[in-house]
């Protein structure tokens, strides 16, 4: 059964070539959202989330709050599993789906069918499942003869539409957003939403963070303000 446990979870991020000028450096971080201090090895570093326990089980809907800075994008990045804790655990069961950045991974000189493939293998799928899915993925896009050309001739547009169609191609457990996405020109964006609608639907937990109160209203069935 899908499910997130953070367990006094803290993530710091040591600056290795910062020199304190003056007392205003560090009170420009506790403004933002963070704070600067020092880490267990006495370098300078930025606290970004700091003995952070949750619980989440299938059904959670969970909005995440705050200014810049206060760590929603890394709390994101830390259930993802593409940040380590500097200290405390995570235990995360399910298949996770992050549209925290759809263009991660993209390769500009392969083609667009390329980049299908190459992303599809870092969501864990085999070739054979990608495989069956690249007609779908392609047909959505409306790139047409453009995917086989290398995705360094797209229009920033065209990277979100396919970067969007491929994220959005499998079923997931755990949906993980930094706002909610809104893809391409206006008749594109009208089945992108509700493409974006369904995904949210199906997924078993929803994990987005965002700094509109109407979207977490509408998402959301619980609220975390950092």
């Amino acid at each position: 059964m899908p499910s997130i446990h953070l367990q006094n979870v803290t993530v710091q991020f040591p600056i290795y070539s910062f020199h304190s000028r003056s007392l205003k450096n560090s009170l420009v971080g506790k403004i933002t959202g963070g704070e600067i201090g020092r880490d267990v090895s006495n370098h300078v570093a930025v606290t970004a989330l700091q003995e952070l326990t949750l619980h989440l089980k299938e059904g959670d809907r969970l909005g995440v709050m705050g200014p810049n800075g206060a760590g929603k994008s890394t709390l994101l990045r830390v259930i993802a599993g593409i940040y380590e804790p500097t200290s405390g655990s995570v235990k995360v069961e399910g298949r996770i789906a992050s549209l925290i950045d759809i263009s991660l991974g993209m390769e500009s000189e392969a083609s667009g069918f390329e980049n299908i493939r190459m992303r599809g293998v870092m969501m864990g799928l085999t070739l054979r499942q990608i495989k069956s899915l690249e007609e779908e993925i392609a047909e959505f896009t409306e790139l047409g003869p453009y995917l086989n050309m290398p995705i360094r001739s797209y229009s920033t547009g065209m990277h979100m539409r396919l970067g969007f169609a491929v994220s959005t191609a499998v079923p997931a457990d755990i949906l993980l957003m930094d706002e909610w996405l809104s893809v391409g020109d206006e008749a594109f964006k009208v089945k992108a939403e509700k493409r974006l609608e369904d995904y949210v639907k199906k997924s078993s937990i929803l994990v987005i963070a965002s700094h509109s109160e109407q979207t977490i209203k509408k998402l959301t069935n619980q609220t975390l303000k950092l």
